[in-house]
C-alpha cells in the first residue's frame, strides 16, 4: 500500500508525469526531456531525482550525458490502463 501511495503522489505533478509518460517509449537522454517538458533543466533534475529515488526510473551515464528509463513496471502498467493504450 505504501508504495502505491508513493507511486501516485510522484505522479501527481505534471512534470513528473509528463517525464514518466515520455519514458514508457524507452531510455531518453536528458537533452531530449527538458525540450519535451518545457521545463528548465535545473526543474527536470529535480524531478528525476525525486523519481530516482522513489525507484521509478533508473539512470547510467555515459560520457557526459545520462539516460534515464522506467525501473518500475507497475507504473508502466498504471499508466497504460490509464492512457488507454
Amino acid at each position: 500500500m505504501k508504495e502505491a501511495l508513493k507511486i501516485f503522489k510522484a505522479l501527481c505533478d505534471d512534470t513528473r508525469l509528463k517525464i514518466v509518460e515520455f519514458l514508457l517509449s524507452g531510455e531518453k537522454c536528458v537533452c531530449e526531456i527538458v525540450p519535451f517538458t518545457k521545463r528548465t533543466q535545473s526543474t527536470v533534475s529535480i524531478h528525476l531525482a525525486k523519481l530516482e529515488n522513489l525507484g521509478i526510473v533508473e539512470s547510467r551515464r555515459e560520457g557526459k550525458s545520462v539516460y534515464y528509463k522506467l525501473a518500475n513496471k507497475k507504473v508502466e502498467k498504471i499508466l497504460k490502463i490509464v492512457g488507454g493504450d
